[in-house]
């Protein structure tokens, strides 16, 4: 255990010059031999192996079926085109799948760390995937540790875990300390500092000791590959479908033959015919325009900074009806900001965009050079580094012209006393022109419990009970509007001061409040979720009354009542937790640990959960999660690798963006489906109406085919593609066990489906009578057959296209919506009937499907009978109630 060991020991094993650091050429040979320093996820599936994926699909197994069926009885063209569109879905699934790693691989290559090193008695930065056992890292404050060390020198040296313990105060850390248990708890390893952790004080240096997988937050990682994954609601939904046409295809197979034996058929001739049923009963093209569907959706959400790792995903995001989300950096800036300032002359309120500002007084001046001095972060170019606080303050001098570059050239510091958690303060001497100045920040109570003095305009005054009073009065108001209060002070002396003696006779100057500031966007997000039935819920490690504040602010909470502490949550038993859950929206001082309890609390009310996370201890919720939502820039690997969705804005805006992208796209999911099982529903009609009255056969299997695949799909597609709905934020979430037939959606797709079979029949019906012959007619001559098929053929396809206009919405004229607010069906529409047009006048095409082409009056006939559902669909909508 290298915590057990002392520096000289370590260096010795490691046989590593601190000095000198690893020579260039002995790093390049250990990264040759152990590989980079980067955690590893599952292997990655080759190209093969994530096709025979794609494949292992119940609706898949069918049409795999039909063509083993087709090709035995020597229909081979079927058995090309069903192979063609099987093969055709799975090659997208590749592509989108492997598109996916991609945009997570370019992620993890943005947020990739550099790392300060000693090598060759040079300090150089290095991509931190380059590190290995043996190189001395320099730490300073605002940096990640980019492996596992053991610390060989530590000064001030605090490091927050809160990624890998779950603990949000920054652990100080002790390079000389030696821990002789090996049972000795990761967060009492005072000198070690773990990969992915946060320097946010005082200067460093370690050893690597440990790489990638070896990592304290590798071995986690390691636990959750091993995890396995679980179907989405949407997989689970299609996975049934495909069962349950498959058991229809073999229904109607077996009712046919039966028929076919009572009715005293050609056994062969209903064969084929069983054939042409089992093909109308199954939209082959489903599988591949559902991949299509959610893959551009997948696209449409990395455009508002969402990036799904797991296409169904998407879906399950449209059932959200609970989001727990991280405050900090989340629904707030994650930038501590100084909002007011209170010196003798008065309260001042800070503008938030300030900048070039003037201090209110000569005694606010004062304020800002103390806290300014007596600070460790930088600010420049507008970014800061360091402890947030101290960049709040620097921040706040850099406003009204007192940058920390100018001020510590001015007043160079000589000398500091580092803040401690006792103390609670922190102190340090700069020179003030011949003489020597003390500035003091900290809690304000300690620093009037050593002051003896104060600044009251620009004069040094006693400090009396009034003035006192005074000071905490203001300090009260500021904490009961959720600010955090420093207090800041000063002493001048003639000669340097000790570090002793430095925080004894001050003078009180001032104090400011500051706060985490909520996402100006935030709040309007938070009202359209609430609008959605969505219930926004915070968690935070930060203090009750805090937490509270903002989310009075946001609109999550409304009173101290719907808020608790993770102490509290302790002493609650499971059941108790889980009713309370109900009335809570706010859960503050929580662990990473409690976040399981919460989602499953949430979820044993039968809500479908949103979780945000971004360290290490928030993999398990993230997991457990129905929607695991990992941070793309503050997140960890591991955290990224156990969720389903990131955000690379860590914005909570772009969740309830998602959750509205993710119900549209369900919507759309929905048409596409309801549409190609209401056209494939009037193929079984007119078949199987033909076949129990002895009729002829309206369509051919190749005929049938043709339809599913290539008239059908690019209207199926392009609904897949509409436009959102304008109100789906407006409805409450859906449930995740409804069917896809709610809401009307089955009947509507039965009623479409027996019109279009009863039109085509009707068609069928035409063409024979054209020539004086009827249903029911014996010895039908060829030519007077195909024109019968052509018409029901062409009307078959019509009906399908114009009926794909009103499925744009189940509820909604189409009026309403706008005809040309989807150009994309009008082109799908005018394809498809440009294709049909092509197939029955172009003699090569003709003669392969058994058509031919149709005279003026006939176009115009089947053309009015094509309108029918479209027509009878939209009125029918004039007397429907939108569901809520």
């Amino acid at each position: 255990m290298w915590f057990g060991k002392s520096v000289e020991a370590i260096l010795k094993e490691l046989k590593v010059n601190p000095v000198i650091g690893l020579p260039a050429a002995e790093a390049q040979e250990k990264l040759a031999q152990y590989g980079p320093n980067k955690l590893k996820g599952k292997p990655q599936k080759n190209l093969l192996e994530l096709f025979v994926a794609q494949l292992q699909d119940m609706l898949i197994y069918v049409l795999f079926g039909a063509a083993v069926i087709t090709l035995a009885v020597g229909e081979w063209v079927d058995t090309i085109i069903i192979l063609f569109v099987v093969f055709l879905n799975a090659a997208i699934g590749v592509i989108q799948e492997n598109k996916a790693e991609k945009a997570l691989e370019a992620l993890e290559k943005m947020t990739t760390p550099r790392a300060l090193v000693r090598r060759d008695e040079k300090i150089v930065e290095i991509n931190s995937e380059d590190l290995v056992v043996g190189d001395i890292v320099i730490l300073n404050a605002g940096s990640y540790v980019p492996a596992d060390l053991r610390l060989i020198e530590s000064a001030n040296l605090q490091i927050e875990e809160s990624a890998l313990t779950g603990e949000s105060v920054p652990t100080e850390k002790d390079a000389k300390a030696v821990f002789a248990d090996p049972r000795t708890p990761l967060g009492d390893q005072a000198n070690m500092a773990f990969m992915s952790t946060l320097v946010t004080y005082g200067r460093g240096e370690g050893i690597v000791v440990a790489t990638a997988m070896e990592t304290q937050i590798g071995m986690i990682a390691k636990i959750l590959d091993a995890e396995g994954d679980s179907l989405t609601p949407l997989q689970k939904r299609l996975e049934e479908l495909g069962k349950t046409l498959g058991y229809i295809a073999m229904g109607i197979t077996a009712l046919i033959f039966l028929i076919a034996v009572v009715q005293g058929r050609p056994l062969f001739e209903m064969f084929l015919t069983a054939i042409s049923l089992a093909v109308a009963a199954i939209p082959e093209g489903l599988p591949a325009i559902v991949a299509i569907v959610l893959a551009l959706g997948v696209t449409r959400m990395s455009k508002i900074n969402a990036i799904v790792r797991k296409l169904p995903a998407v879906e399950t995001l449209g059932c959200v009806s609970i989001i727990c989300s991280d405050k900090t950096g989340t629904l707030t800036q994650n930038k501590m900001t100084v909002v007011e300032y209170y010196t003798a002359g008065g309260m001042v309120a800070v503008p938030h965009d300030g900048e070039g500002l003037a201090p209110a007084n000569p005694d606010a001046a004062e304020l800002m050079k103390t806290l300014v001095l007596c600070s460790d972060a930088t600010y420049e170019n507008g970014e800061g580094t360091g402890d947030p606080t101290e960049v709040a303050l620097v921040v706040l001098g850099a406003k009204h012209e007192l940058t920390r570059k100018a001020l510590t050239t001015a007043h160079k510091r000589l000398d500091e006393k580092p803040f401690d958690s006792d103390r609670k303060l922190m102190s340090t001497l700069n020179q003030e022109g011949t003489r020597y100045r003390v500035h003091t920040k900290g809690a304000l109570d300690n620093i009037l419990r050593l002051a003896t003095t104060a600044l009251v305009n620009g004069q040094v005054v006693p400090l009396t009970q009034a003035l006192k009073d005074d000071y905490l009065k203001m300090a009260e108001q500021m904490s009961d509007r959720a600010l955090r209060v420093l207090g800041a002070a000063f002493k001048d002396a003639d000669a340097p001061v000790p570090a002793a003696d430095m925080e004894t006779n001050l003078t009180v100057i001032g104090l400011v409040g500051m706060i985490d500031p909520p996402r100006l966007e935030v709040k309007d997000s938070i009202a359209n979720a609430k609008r959605a039935g969505i219930t926004p819920v915070m968690i935070t490690g930060d203090h009750k009354n805090t937490a509270v504040a903002i989310a009075k602010e946001l609109g999550i909470a409304s009173s101290m009542s719907e808020s608790i502490t993770g102490s509290e949550l302790d002493q609650l038993s499971d059941e108790a937790f889980r009713e309370r859950s109900r009335n809570l929206r706010v859960f503050a001082r929580v662990s990473p640990e409690h976040k399981v309890k919460i989602v499953q609390a949430f979820q044993s009310h039968g809500n479908i959960v949103s979780m945000t996370g971004d360290g290490v201890n928030d993999a398990p919720s993230l997991k457990i999660a129905d929607i695991g939502v990992a941070m793309g820039i503050t997140g960890t690997d591991v955290s990224k690798g156990a969720s389903d969705m990131i955000l690379t804005d860590d914005n909570f805006t772009t969740i309830v963006h998602a959750i509205e992208e993710g119900r549209n796209i369900y919507n759309n999911i929905k048409k596409s489906v309801i549409f190609l099982l209401s056209c494939n529903l009037g193929e079984v009609v007119a078949i199987f109406c033909a076949v129990l009255f002895s009729w002829p056969l309206p369509l051919l299997a190749t005929q049938i085919l043709w339809i599913n695949l290539v008239t059908d799909s690019f209207p199926a597609i392009a609904l897949g593609i509409d436009p959102g709905d304008k109100d789906v934020m407006r409805k409450k979430p859906r449930d995740p066990k409804e069917s896809f037939f709610a809401h009307g959606a089955g009947a509507r797709a039965v009623i479409g489906g027996v019109l279009i079979g009863i039109l085509t029949l009707l068609a069928f019906y035409l063409g024979l009578a054209e020539y004086g012959y009827s249903l029911s007619a014996d010895d039908i001559p060829d030519h007077v057959m195909t024109n019968a098929r052509t018409m029901a053929f062409v009307v078959l396809a019509g009906t399908q296209l114009f009926f794909s206009l009103s499925m744009r919405s189940l509820h909604k004229p189409l009026i309403k919506l706008g005809v040309f607010s989807n150009l994309y069906l009008l082109g799908a529409i005018a394809i498809g009937l440009i294709l049909q047009l092509g197939v029955i006048s172009i003699p090569l095409f003709a003669n392969a499907f058994k058509v031919q082409n149709l005279p003026v009056h006939d176009w115009g006939l089947v053309l009015a009978l094509s309108a029918v559902p479209l027509v009878l669909n939209e009125i029918s909508k004039l007397f429907m109630k939108e569901p809520e």
